[in-house]
């Protein structure tokens, strides 16, 4: 077996910044050490296996184009340190054995969590069966965490904003176990050399016209169709380019509703670090992801609207900063844009996005992890009673795992002469 360094980096596909995120810091690690270390990305939710739980993506997409309203209530009704606890061990028993063969498939070195919902389930299977590899947290959210984001059996936590961080002191976490390094953008941002002309002539699209970058998340969420066919009615002249996402009938019905050549329609894009070079203004919702990657390319943002309560921290997060503008409405879209057309204005906003935002978050959180790696596994406390009795026991990594069958067998064994008693009756007088 490969002794080489392994990072296991846990996430889900409830959106696309978790994902992005873990990609990101494993693109900055390659560039940082080439492929000394091995990383790889799993969606643990989808792992586990139970019922709903594994199809955590699917819900999401559903729940946050359709009924944002239930996942509203479900993030109020979950987000509390006991409830999370709770919760998190209803899964964890149900799908501590999936969770053990993810682990023992990677053996990994470190386990990078960079989804709240991930955290504890690790924790406990650590714990449970006393595995050697070390545990640390990266948040991707900027503002409004929810409680499983604190998690405090890792031996660090790694938050992109001052805000998170204070965020997670009030819940608990040691400040030496808090680190703030930025948000994990992806390299391809801010290696991305091509000029605005270049970038426009890449993807051949009108070299002179303002342009504006329209998107809403990977599963193409929010008001997006009624913006985009707004803005080509008032403003004709400004360049859209509409990324649908994963949105597949949202982009079907914008190319055929004849919006003119200057309207671009794409799909799920892994370009996007080109389409923003190529725009003036970026029209986003609020989510962390596509913020963070328009203000380290120094684009102005205009936010229409937080899906989800996770969102909401996000809008004060770029007004407060004077990093754009919030938009909730079609109409406020429509008079932001005509007014940073104007040279002044949009100088100006660009102007202040000089030094917003860190532009090397995953840079940073990629040394960290390589410092990790150096450091040895922490000792485990002894498991809870109901952990030993599942026949939990610290394994030296490389070790085989052993089955269930021998493992209560050994422990049936060890109490076997405690057990032998005899029914006798009684002598006769």
């Amino acid at each position: 077996m490969s002794t080489e360094p392994r990072i296991l980096f846990a996430i889900s596909d409830t959106g696309g910044g978790h994902r992005s995120g873990a990609v990101a810091i494993a693109a900055a690690i390659a560039r940082l050490v080439g492929d000394r270390v091995s990383c790889h990305i799993v969606d643990l939710l989808t792992s586990t296996g139970l019922p709903v739980v594994r199809d955590a993506p699917d819900l999401y997409d559903q729940l946050s184009t359709r009924w944002l309203p239930v996942f509203n209530a479900l993030f109020r009704a979950t987000d509390g340190r006991r409830r999370v606890d709770v919760l998190s061990q209803m899964v964890y028993l149900g799908a501590h054995r999936n969770i053990l063969r993810v682990l023992e498939e990677i053996r990994p070195t470190l386990v990078v969590s960079v989804h709240p919902l991930s955290n504890r389930l690790i924790a406990s299977t650590r714990r449970a069966y006393r595995l050697s590899f070390r545990f640390i947290t990266v948040v991707t959210d900027l503002v409004s965490l929810h409680a499983a984001w604190a998690d405090p059996a890792a031996e660090l936590c790694i938050v992109p904003t001052d805000e998170a961080h204070r965020r997670q002191r009030a819940a608990g976490l040691a400040p030496e176990r808090l680190l703030t390094t930025g948000f994990p953008v992806h390299p391809k941002f801010t290696e991305y050399a091509h000029s605005q002309a270049a970038a426009r002539a890449q993807l051949g699209v009108a070299a002179a016209p303002f342009t504006v970058l329209l998107t809403s998340g990977g599963v193409g969420s929010g008001n997006l169709g009624a913006t985009v066919r707004a803005i080509a009615a008032a403003a004709p002249d400004v360049q859209l380019l509409v990324v649908t996402g994963r949105n597949a009938a949202l982009r079907s019905e914008l190319e055929g509703a004849g919006l003119g050549a200057d309207v671009h329609i794409y799909g799920f894009v892994d370009n996007m670090e080109a389409l923003m070079a190529a725009a003036d203004l970026v029209v986003t919702k609020a989510g962390p992801g596509t913020l963070m990657e328009a203000l380290v390319m120094r684009r102005p943002v205009l936010v229409t609207q937080a899906v989800g309560l996770q969102e909401h921290g996000n809008i004060d997060f770029v007004v407060d900063r004077n990093l754009g503008r919030f938009c909730p409405g079609i109409a406020q879209v429509i008079e932001a844009i005509a007014e940073l057309r104007q040279p002044d204005a949009y100088a100006a906003s660009v102007a202040a996005l000089a030094d917003a935002v860190p532009r090397d978050g995953a840079f940073a959180i990629a040394r960290v992890l390589l410092e990790q790696l150096a450091l040895d596994p922490p000792e485990l406390s002894r498991p809870p009673l109901l952990y030993r009795m599942i026949g939990a026991r610290r394994r030296s990594r490389g070790e085989p795992r052993p089955t269930m069958r021998h493992t209560l067998g050994a422990r049936l064994r060890r109490i076997r002469p405690f057990l032998r008693w005899r029914w006798r009756r009684p002598p006769q007088e």
